[in-house]
């Protein structure tokens, strides 16, 4: 053979083997979403999970109904975790739609306004998210199913300023997951949750210890 046909054979075989390697290879074998794994082990193969068994659109569409139909924020006043009365007037609206969905986690983020230190807004943020959560609890909902999971402190603003804002200090409740041992849950049954008829009812009359504003001093 010659020592042109040899090296066109050469070439040949090794573009081949170029092309399987691209079919075959990581690049194209990934779970959707690797790019943007920023090292939690499995989070890509997660997320896959939950829109596959219908999981993140049933919580989407609930997210969007939640924040539709009920206020999700509650301000503050400044350098204060007590809920006012129209605070507890939005929470008692919160706990009566997340007495309607039993099946549903929520989770509640605190925030501050720019005035103080970092790490003093911090602390104040959640314990604004705490004060909610525990309100809610006063009002029948099972702390399994609430969390104060984060606190932003003073790093997302509404409104743009380094002065006192009422409006950024606030928490904000969303819904973050479905109960994993619900029977619901567990048959994939989304749509009988997602649709279920939401009554803007008033909440049970409060007991003693309901009355009055919640602080977690």
């Amino acid at each position: 053979m010659s020592n042109f046909s040899t090296t066109r054979r050469l070439l040949l075989t090794g573009l081949a083997a170029g092309v399987l390697t691209a079919c075959t290879g990581t690049r194209f074998n990934r779970v959707a979403g690797a790019e943007i794994d920023e090292g939690g082990f499995g989070d890509p193969t997660m997320r896959n999970m939950l829109v596959m068994n219908g999981e993140a659109p049933a919580l989407s569409h609930l997210g969007a109904r939640f924040a539709a139909e009920v206020p999700t924020t509650i301000n503050f006043a400044f350098n204060s975790v007590v809920l006012d009365a129209t605070a507890r007037a939005v929470l008692d609206q919160q706990a009566n739609f997340i007495r309607t969905f039993p099946e549903v986690r929520f989770s509640v983020y605190g925030h501050t306004d720019k005035v103080g230190s970092d790490s003093y807004n911090q602390r104040l943020g959640l314990r604004r998210a705490r004060a909610a959560v525990a309100y809610l609890e006063q009002r029948g909902i099972s702390r399994t199913r609430l969390e104060a999971l984060v606190s932003f402190g003073e790093t997302r603003p509404l409104v743009p300023t380094q002065s006192q804002e009422r409006a950024n200090r606030r928490t904000v409740t969303e819904v973050s997951g479905f109960v994993a041992d619900n029977p619901l849950v567990l048959d994939g049954k989304y749509g009988r949750i997602i649709y279920r008829n939401y009554s803007s009812g008033n909440v049970t009359a409060p007991t003693a210890a309901d009355t009055g504003s919640v602080s977690t001093e």
